[in-house]
C-alpha cells in the first residue's frame, strides 16, 4: 500500500511541477508578446514624428533581453496581429 501512495505522490508532484512550468511558459510568451506591442509602438511613433530613436532602441534592447533569458518562442507563438498563427506554421 504504501508503494502505490509513494508512486502516487511522485506523479501528482511532476504534475505540478509540469504545470507550473507551462505557467511560467505563458507568462514568458506573454511578456514577450508584449514587448513587441512596444516596440511596434515605439517605431511606430517615432516614424510618425511623435517618438524618438532612443524609445526604438530601449524597446529593442528590452526585447533582446527578454530573448537572451527566456528564448524566442514567444516570436513563433500565435498572436492576434499573426492572424492566429505564429510565423513558420
Amino acid at each position: 500500500m504504501a508503494g502505490f501512495l509513494d508512486r502516487a505522490k511522485e506523479a501528482a508532484q511532476r504534475g505540478l511541477d509540469a504545470g507550473k512550468d507551462k505557467v511560467e511558459e505563458v507568462q514568458a510568451t506573454r511578456a514577450g508578446q508584449d514587448l513587441l506591442r512596444r516596440l511596434g509602438a515605439a517605431y511606430y511613433a517615432e516614424r510618425r514624428g511623435a517618438g524618438t530613436p532612443e524609445s526604438v532602441n530601449a524597446a529593442l534592447q528590452a526585447v533582446e533581453t527578454h530573448i537572451r533569458e527566456h528564448g524566442d518562442a514567444f516570436l513563433h507563438s500565435t498572436s492576434p496581429f499573426s492572424g492566429g498563427t505564429g510565423p513558420g506554421t
